[in-house]
């Protein structure tokens, strides 16, 4: 194969690669940049566990062509927030105790968060956030510990956008 100069934006920096067409978002970020936040499971986005954000809406890396995402904003779990500053959704997780495993998490972090984006400021019943999730799966908990952590997120976001 021949692999071709490619420009992405990742978590707000600029990386310049040497990628073959056929190449995932995911094997780029995973094997190239070294970002093992995002997972590799089922390889068909069936899981949801490679989720990031694109221009703010959860994508599965997995099927994604690396050189589809030139000129857009790439979001991994590691761009989310800082460990001086978490987000309200990674600090809710873990005030829930949504986290066992821990692999889906970071899928269903970024899955929720562009979720409550589109929310823009309403706080989503449980069944909103429930569908919202639903794509992305969890094979240790029964999701309650994460539905109530996004709830959390939601009513603590809403309150401080007001």
């Amino acid at each position: 194969m021949n692999s071709t100069p490619l420009e992405l934006s990742i978590n707000g920096k600029t990386h310049h690669l040497q990628v073959e067409p056929h190449w995932t978002l995911l094997q780029v970020l995973r094997g190239e940049l070294k970002l093992t936040g995002t997972k590799e499971n089922c390889l068909e986005a069936e899981c949801g566990v490679c989720t990031v954000l694109l221009d703010g809406k959860a994508v599965n890396s997995c099927i994604l062509l690396a050189r589809q995402c030139v000129g857009r904003s790439i979001v991994t779990i590691e761009g989310l927030g800082k460990p001086e500053g978490l987000h309200p959704l990674q600090t809710a997780f873990i005030e829930c105790g949504a986290v066992q495993c821990g692999y889906c998490i970071p899928g269903m972090i970024l899955t929720a968060k562009s979720f409550l984006d589109e929310c823009a400021g309403r706080v989503p019943t449980e069944p909103q956030i429930r569908e919202a999730l639903s794509g992305t799966l969890c094979r240790c908990t029964g999701y309650q510990k994460i539905v109530d952590a996004v709830g959390l997120a939601a009513r603590r976001m809403s309150v401080s956008s007001e």
